[in-house]
């Protein structure tokens, strides 16, 4: 078994923190995702990791930004460190760090600079030319080079906002002010104070004309400015007009207020699209609302959420609005014009505890203590379906391994089954005294589900067809941890914290059990696919392996060196020597029975071999500072007397809708200096393998990572800077004779003209050459055409050659991604299928014909007038009287022989 799996996807988390940002074209969404940047494709509906080398990135993104053309992406975490990575190529390019946090960042609409807030100052930057970006001067040295620093803002800068020249650029802040400074060096211009917001401002914006200005507070007041005289001033003289002598009284102005009532929410982000006028703005309720300015008109106002709204973004053409909600981990793109979502992806609230691949590899499907069921499709990446039918943590799911059925159990006393194929919970099974079910076995026949739980000691066993209680099964003396049918269904395997792990014959008439004795309590089991095996995984840290027909142990390795890692902030021990790290809460076998994979509540993955028990491989789950326990080591200095600061809460101090404290009587909170926050700890606490063996994917505190075989990208050779256009491919076609060169130039260009007449004109014999040269990228898409060609030309066994030549040289590939090329193979099926009932029907129909024709080829006319019969090679009068009747029918009413001239 292949070992050399790569950190590929990662699913289940859309949104943390952070500004959200369009591509220039409108179709692809960038959204922060811990210290990493997610690509939403809304047109195909996928996404990608943008970010795949996060190790000099350290903490949780807070600012990211795209050039106008959208080939840089500049993102900054936490602690000001920036990485500047080429978009196209998904590759960092340069490291800088601006050793503070950067609180707002916008690129100029040239493409030349861009603007940071750091803290209460601002700086502009040049941005990194690129060879082909026809850059004054060609190719910079320095990546990063200073323009100049402006200071002025007592409070942090929040939003920064370039005018559509680039020459000018808004800075809001919350000191309630917003100044408007100059980029370069402009005549008659003076820095610009506009001052009268009574809480601090969240946006500014230049109108397309650059005539007003629009700033929105976060008490939600509206203020649109204008350089216009005072309204009392007297009017100039037509003569100081005509000279330009007098301009007193000439500044910016508040022109109009307006406020958006919305009672006790307050304002937490905004966002405006000058060519459309239109102004959204995002509330602390989960209510947005849209306006068109500068009348302040309501267009509609809508709630989309059950928490604030963290950030909104509108796309360049206006029609798509982008919404993230941190708390509830929610992305939305919406249309407004139609009213219509574009995109809807929310993670889980909490953590998960399980998952599970469907039996086909297309679907994974998480559980977690916020009560819903997840179902992520592994090629898009998006969730297709979520079930909220249990009332409280789902601890368990399992699938049947014949059919679409899922099972489930919960801390709600029921174990559920579903259906996904209609997406419906079709039975319901509850035990007669009220427990919460902690772990769930399926019988590999599916009639049977067994759960156990951490209140009795007692493993309940349901019919799936009637939902009926068949059986308790007794003898365990403490909380049942995990369950675990045998894949060919003879034996139940338990474990429990009574240190004892049992196996049960539960469709024998005797129902007995075999313990096995442990050393520590069992908190995982594990069955090998043949049956043949038993891994038990202890609080120890062991890793015990059994044989079930001989009920002893075979071997058994210490894991704890390997698993254990990672200091949390509340340890008062070294990672070396925490205990709480030590052990692996989730252990499964891999498909083809030679590794086993095992997880913990540490930042490793560790992947060991079952025949020579030795550590092949060992992943890192997440290298995100901002997360408790992927630090080996703690700085002493953030210590202090009222406990770690990364615990301590530190908001709150300047607003007073922070510092309100609505706990509950007793607790400390608000005034209290010690008061905690949350810092969630890295751990895994789900794993598993692929039904095909190419990837596996675990449960994480990041969301859900995915590592696979093949997450490089497929090269294709021809994806560089060349000039290919339809005239050089039909000259490397009929000159060159390069039949592979001119194919892959054809599905380059994407025409469909041109690529069938290039297909058509490759030689049958050179078939199997260009296709066993072909570029596995273009697979698909040959497949494709060449399943339409076999519909539409009547060159038939031309594409049959086709077909044979790609199954026969990319076989092995096309069965590794038959989640990618599923479409493709159907189609190609279903195209072989009814030319196969097409050519069925014609002979069927022709059968006679055929045989009429080939009867007339035996017979001839003897030079007297007598028929002869070649078959026989004798006159009509002496063949037989059978003979002769079989020949006679053939006569028409007048004796004349119907034949071929």
């Amino acid at each position: 078994m292949k070992t050399d799996f790569k950190f590929s996807n990662l699913l289940g988390t859309v949104y943390c923190q952070g500004n959200l940002l369009f591509s220039p074209d409108g179709t692809c969404l960038f959204s922060p995702v811990g210290n990493r940047v997610t690509v939403f494709n809304l047109v195909e509906l996928v996404n990608l990791l943008l970010l795949l080398h996060p190790l000099q990135c350290p903490y949780m993104h807070m600012a990211i930004g795209l050039t106008p053309r959208g080939n840089l992406l500049f993102t900054v975490d936490d602690e000001g460190h920036a990485i500047l990575t080429n978009v196209p190529r998904r590759i960092p390019i340069y490291h800088f760090s601006f050793r503070s946090p950067v609180t707002a960042l916008a690129f100029s609409p040239s493409g030349r600079y861009f603007a940071v807030g750091l803290g209460r100052k601002t700086e502009v930057w040049h941005v990194p030319s690129t060879p082909d970006s026809n850059a004054e001067g060609g190719l910079e040295f320095a990546p990063f080079v200073l323009h100049h620093t402006r200071l002025g803002h007592f409070d942090d800068v929040r939003h920064i906002e370039w005018s559509n020249d680039s020459r000018f650029f808004l800075t809001a802040s919350k000191d309630m002010t917003v100044r408007i400074w100059n980029l370069k060096g402009e005549k008659g211009f003076t820095p610009t104070v506009l001052s009268g917001h009574r809480q601090g401002v969240v946006g500014a914006w230049f109108s397309k004309d650059q005539e007003t200005i629009y700033t929105v507070s976060k008490d939600g007041a509206v203020f649109v400015w204008e350089y216009t005289r005072h309204p009392d001033a007297p009017a100039p003289d037509e003569d100081e007009e005509m000279e330009g002598v007098s301009d007193d009284g000439m500044r910016w102005r508040i022109v109009q207020r307006h406020y958006f009532m919305q009672k006790n929410a307050h304002v937490k982000c905004a966002a405006f699209h000058p060519d459309t006028n239109l102004l959204v703005t995002g509330f602390s309720n989960g209510i947005f609302g849209l306006y068109e300015m500068p009348d302040f008109n309501p267009i509609h106002t809508l709630s989309i959420s059950q928490n604030e709204i963290d950030f909104v973004t509108i796309n360049n053409s206006g029609e798509w609005l982008a919404f993230g909600a941190s708390k509830l981990g929610q992305l939305l793109v919406w249309e407004w014009q139609s009213e219509s979502y574009i995109l809807k992806q929310q993670g889980h609230f909490d953590s998960m505890n399980s998952l599970v691949y469907s039996p086909d590899g297309k679907r994974i499907i998480t559980t977690a203590d916020d009560g819903k069921i997840k179902v992520w499709d592994v090629d898009s990446g998006f969730c297709i379906v979520t079930f909220t039918e249990h009332t409280s943590g789902v601890t368990a799911c399992e699938f049947a391994k014949k059919g679409n059925v899922l099972f489930t159990s919960s801390l709600d006393g029921s174990v559920r089954a579903w259906d996904l194929i209609r997406f419906r919970n079709f039975r319901t099974f509850t035990a007669p005294t009220r427990l919460s079910f902690s772990c769930m076995a399926v019988d590999p026949s599916g009639e049977v589900v067994a759960a156990g739980s951490l209140d009795s000691f007692d493993i309940h066993i349901w019919s799936v067809q009637t939902g009926q209680l068949l059986d308790r099964l007794a003898g365990h003396e403490g909380p049942i941890s995990s369950l675990a049918f045998a894949p060919n269904g003879g034996l139940l395997v338990s474990g429990s914290w009574d240190r004892t792990a049992r196996l049960w014959s539960i469709f024998s008439r005797t129902q007995t059990s075999e313990p096995l004795q442990l050393q520590a309590d069992v908190l995982d089991v594990a069955v090998r696919p043949d049956s043949e095996q038993l891994a038990v995984s202890t609080l120890d840290g062991q890793l015990t392996f059994w044989s079930i027909s001989e009920a002893e142990q075979v071997s058994g390795l210490d894991g704890r060196r390997d698993v254990s890692g990672g200091r949390k902030v509340t340890d008062r021990r070294t990672a070396a020597n925490a205990s709480g790290t030590k052990s692996f809460g989730t252990i499964k076998y891999s498909t083809d029975s030679s590794c086993l994979l095992a997880g913990g509540s540490s930042k490793y993955i560790c992947l060991y071999s079952v025949s020579t028990m030795v550590l092949l491989k060992k992943f890192t789950v997440s290298v995100n500072l901002s997360l408790s326990g992927t630090q080996e080591f703690l700085n002493s200095k953030l210590l202090t007397e009222a406990g770690p600061e990364g615990l301590l809460d530190d908001e709150g101090d300047s607003d007073r809708d922070a510092r309100r404290d609505n706990s509950l009587p007793g607790s400390k909170r608000g005034g209290d200096p010690s008061a905690r926050k949350h810092l969630p700890g890295v751990k895994v606490t789900g794993v598993a393998f692929s039904p095909a063996g190419t990837s596996f994917c675990a449960a994480s505190t990041e969301g859900l990572l995915i590592y696979s075989l093949d997450s490089e990208l497929q090269f294709d050779p021809f994806d560089l800077n060349m000039e290919i256009t339809p005239a050089s491919t039909l000259a490397v076609l009929e000159n060159e004779k390069d039949y592979l060169k001119a194919l892959v130039m054809a599905f380059r260009l994407n025409e469909a003209g041109l690529i069938k007449r290039v297909f058509q004109a490759i030689p049958y014999p050179d078939i199997p050459l260009v296709v066993g040269q072909f570029p596995t990228v273009y697979v698909a898409r040959l497949l494709r055409f060449v399943a339409a060609q076999t519909e539409e030309s009547p060159h038939i066994e031309f594409c049959m050659l086709w077909i044979k030549a790609l199954v026969d040289k990319h076989g092995p590939w096309l069965t590794a991604n038959r989640g990618k090329v599923d479409v493709e193979l159907r189609i190609v099926a279903r195209a072989i299928a009814r030319m196969q009932n097409e050519i069925r029907r014609l002979a069927d129909e022709n059968t006679y014909m055929v045989d009429y024709l080939l009867g007339q080829a035996h017979t001839k006319t003897t030079e007297n007038g007598q028929s002869l019969d070649n078959e026989h090679g004798k006159p009509m009068k002496m063949l037989t009287m059978n003979e002769q009747e079989v020949i006679g029918s053939q006569d028409d009413s007048e004796g004349e022989w119907i034949g071929l001239d």
